[in-house]
């Protein structure tokens, strides 16, 4: 997944009026039932994880129901959950960080350590960062997405050259920039991971990743940047819902890690062209299962933080966002 900027300012976020909420979770266990409700985009991977805890039962085992609504889009997420529609959303920390500098009582918890990366074609003279010098660049989000903005960063630290000065960007949304690089408009795509990876799934190959980036510009170990966020204020007196929920989706993970079977089983909702295909997302989506958040992470989410603003990350800068390290969930 490429860190894509999700981030819309709250004002942005309301503006944009309410698209789509969704159920989530009942406990029926000794202690009084309740709802949580996720919002989860369709064909999304998170919607292959809230199958997985469905299917298995995990809800159940764990006390209480899931239930899924679709959501339109990240955007639209992000306003279920500014607007008490949904209790519980996946977006990155960055974001939730600013809207605890802005009053908001969120929480996150990891959801994936997959980033995204650098795809060329497998015949491509480009070995290398430096490579991309005077080539197209196709690049998921706008000239200020956090990708982007890190991409230029490795790559000044490396060849002493911005990027921006030096290749074509073309920016777009991911889709778009993947059938660029398939029809061969652009030399290279930066994008989300699921999109990395169905290119490699068609025979590209990963020039550089997201996490060698991180790892590059000293963050490291590298956190995961995008997980699951709720408010406080909006779910109290659902503590044990959610808690119970991140413990079921533990277990749901677990299953993805371990069981071919699971897989098959989501596998006509994947949308997939092949088995390589298939394969890969498969790959990619097990190598990003995270392993919780320590005290390294926070360290590391801190640094990252620095980073981004002093890249001049738009929702980071000239506001009042703070790192603030209770964001993080039992960190």
């Amino acid at each position: 997944m490429s860190i894509k900027d999700l981030d819309l300012n709250r004002r942005d976020v309301l503006a944009a009026g309410l698209a789509g909420t969704a159920a989530l979770v009942v406990p029926h266990s000794s202690w009084a039932s309740g709802s949580l409700r996720v919002g989860s985009l369709k064909f999304g991977s998170l919607a292959w994880l809230m199958d997985t805890v469905i299917n298995e039962g995990l809800d159940k085992s764990n006390g209480f129901k899931l239930e899924v609504v679709d959501m339109a889009s990240t955007g639209a997420a992000k306003i279920a959950l500014l607007s008490g529609d949904a209790d519980i959303v996946v977006s990155d920390w960055p974001w939730a960080m600013r809207q605890r500098s802005e009053g908001e009582d969120v929480q996150f918890a990891p959801y994936s350590s997959a980033l995204g990366s650098v795809m060329v074609t497998s015949d491509s003279p480009i070995k290398t960062v430096a490579d991309l010098q005077g080539k197209r660049l196709g690049i998921a989000g706008t000239a200020l997405d956090k990708s982007w903005l890190l991409l230029r960063a490795y790559a000044r630290k490396q060849t002493g050259r911005d990027l921006a000065e030096v290749v074509s960007p073309i920016f777009g949304a991911a889709p778009l920039i993947t059938e660029q690089i398939r029809q061969g408009r652009v030399d290279a795509a930066l994008n989300f991971w699921t999109f990395s990876a169905r290119l490699q799934g068609a025979g590209y190959r990963e020039l550089i990743s997201m996490a060698d980036v991180l790892s590059g510009l000293g963050v490291s170990p590298v956190p995961s940047l995008v997980g699951f966020i709720w408010d406080e204020k909006k779910t109290a007196g659902k503590s044990k819902e959610v808690a119970n929920f991140l413990i079921a989706v533990t277990a749901a993970n677990k299953v993805l890690a371990t069981s071919d079977d699971a897989w098959l089983r989501l596998k006509p909702n994947m949308r997939v062209k092949s088995d390589a295909e298939f394969e890969a997302l498969k790959a990619y989506y097990r190598a990003g299962i995270p392993e919780g958040w320590s005290s390294a992470q926070s360290a590391s989410a801190e640094k990252l933080f620095g980073l981004l603003v002093e890249l001049g990350e738009k929702t980071l800068v000239g506001g009042n966002t703070k790192f603030d390290p209770a964001l993080f969930y039992g960190a």
